[in-house]
């Protein structure tokens, strides 16, 4: 791509100034009105050293209110990022709704080394399938043309900290990294996340070139948005009968059971070597995710009081999730589970997970048969980043049948100091009990991957179920650690 451009264009328009003018007040317009429309616009800046990626950063952030924008200086991985997987620092940072953010430096940072182009091109499709407008650039300049350009930087007090050794070096190896720049560039310059190539030498050419790119961009979002009309909410799935041929909870044993002799002796054994092994984790920076999904009323947080009772509060989390507050909902739906990842040598436990998406979001009709059906890939490529970054995996179904939850929802209904378990939805959902048990099915068929298996519990016998989860925790750390 980089070879056929021609980077050394200038602007020579005569009306360049009230183009320019035209340009900025759309921009203002376009900002107003995709954040009344709540559509949230991510804009890339890469390029060569010294291509003035800050400067035209600073020169298209003019005219934009600044109260519905940030810009996010990404160049050095902080001490806090590196403990945590390469995307949660970007992961964490997308807009909400309505709201625009700038990356100087973004997740292309990682290529190839960390990132492969087909993870880049899946985690960009991801924001895109949810509303967000990508926009990237990448400024393009000579290899002359860099070089003067550090040099000026170098000779004055006030900018000479910009440039930094590894500037000189980029322009020493020009080629090579202009031949990994290409690489890049052809392998994911995709239909729905395109590179604009920014011909960088002549600064009023790079700024016309920005400015009309985001206008148009945005134009086209607008109309987009305007166009369609009410997503359908209907949770029927035409192809969802062939997995039930296939269930994987019918063939569910619930009668295996343990004595309380058992129990007791399990536990304190399991306890304890969970003890030691949350320490080594910790020593060993090695991060942990426990997620627990599961009928009402089937376990999850005996099962987590279990698991929690021998390790040291500040080494872990415990994340309830329940339904997404409005600050939650203005994002991607798997935002407010990046933020809550832990960082090296920790463990988060979610009581209930990301997996809402394909159960109670498909179920109730919250998500759109679009949203959830492309939320098994969208699962599966998280969770295998995580994976790839270090940390263990482990996913619960808490499995019982649905006379024990009826057994088990009057017992909450009858012990006053457990009566806050048990509320109005619990009965209804139990009515959708077959619904329910179609989207597990069809969960565990589609996300139960090499990397973050699921694990099921026969939870009729809390004893039981609160030990076979024990010994899996146990034994995945031990094989990690050891």
């Amino acid at each position: 791509m980089l070879d056929k451009v021609m980077m050394e264009r200038k602007e020579v328009r005569k009306d360049y100034d009230e183009r320019l003018a035209h340009l900025e007040i759309r921009m203002g317009e376009l900002q107003r009105q995709c954040r009344s429309m709540g559509i949230p616009i991510v804009i890339v800046f890469e390029g060569f050293s010294a291509s003035g990626k800050g400067t035209m950063i600073g020169r298209m952030i003019r005219p934009l209110d600044p109260r519905g924008f940030q810009v996010f200086t990404m160049e050095k991985e902080t001490k806090e990022d590196k403990r945590h997987p390469y995307l949660w620092r970007y992961a964490t940072k997308m807009p909400a709704k309505g709201r625009i953010h700038i990356f100087d430096h973004s997740w292309y940072q990682g290529f190839p080394d960390i990132l492969q182009a087909d993870e880049i091109c899946r985690c960009e499709k991801q924001f895109t399938d949810d509303g967000v407008v990508l926009i990237k650039f990448f400024l393009a300049i000579t290899k002359k043309e860099q070089k003067k350009r550090l040099n000026h930087l170098a000779g004055s007090e006030d900018t000479s900290w910009r440039v930094k050794e590894k500037d000189w070096k980029n322009n020493e190896n020009y080629d090579k990294c202009f031949s990994q720049f290409d690489t890049m560039l052809v392998q994911t310059d995709t239909a729905n996340e395109p590179w604009t190539i920014v011909e960088a030498m002549d600064k009023k050419f790079a700024v016309d070139k920005i400015l009309t790119t985001i206008v148009n961009r945005l134009e086209q979002a607008v109309e987009k948005n305007q166009k369609k009309g009410n997503p359908e909410t209907d949770s029927k799935s035409e192809d969802t009968d062939a997995y039930l041929q296939n269930s994987v909870l019918k063939g569910v044993d619930l009668t295996l059971s343990l004595t309380p002799e058992e129990y007791k002796k399990k536990k304190k054994d399991l306890q304890k070597r969970m003890e030691k092994l949350h320490n080594q984790m910790y020593l060993q920076r090695v991060p942990v995710v426990l997620a627990f999904e599961g009928w009402d009323a089937g376990g999850k947080g005996g099962a987590i009081k279990r698991i929690t009772q021998c390790m040291d509060a500040r080494g872990y989390e415990v994340v309830p999730i329940a339904s997404p507050n409005d600050i939650e909902k203005a994002h991607h739906y798997l935002w407010r589970f990046w933020n809550h990842f832990p960082k090296d040598g920790h463990m988060a436990i979610f009581d209930r997970t990301w997996y809402g998406r394909v159960l109670v979001e498909r179920v109730e009709g919250f998500a759109t048969e679009e949203e959830w059906k492309r939320a098994y890939q969208e699962i599966n490529d998280m969770e295998a980043h995580l994976v790839k970054s270090g940390t263990i995996v482990l996913k619960f179904w808490m499995h019982i049948d649905k006379d024990e939850q009826e057994k088990r929802f009057k017992q909450r209904m009858e012990t006053p100091e457990k009566q806050w378990k048990i509320t109005d939805e619990d009965w209804r959902n139990r009515d959708k009990w077959d619904d329910y048990e179609k989207a597990v099915d069809e969960m565990m068929l589609r996300t139960s991957t090499t990397e973050a298996p699921w694990h099921i519990i026969e939870a009729n016998s809390k004893l039981y179920a609160r030990i076979k989860v024990l010994e899996i925790v146990v034994e995945a750390l031990e094989k990690r650690l050891e």
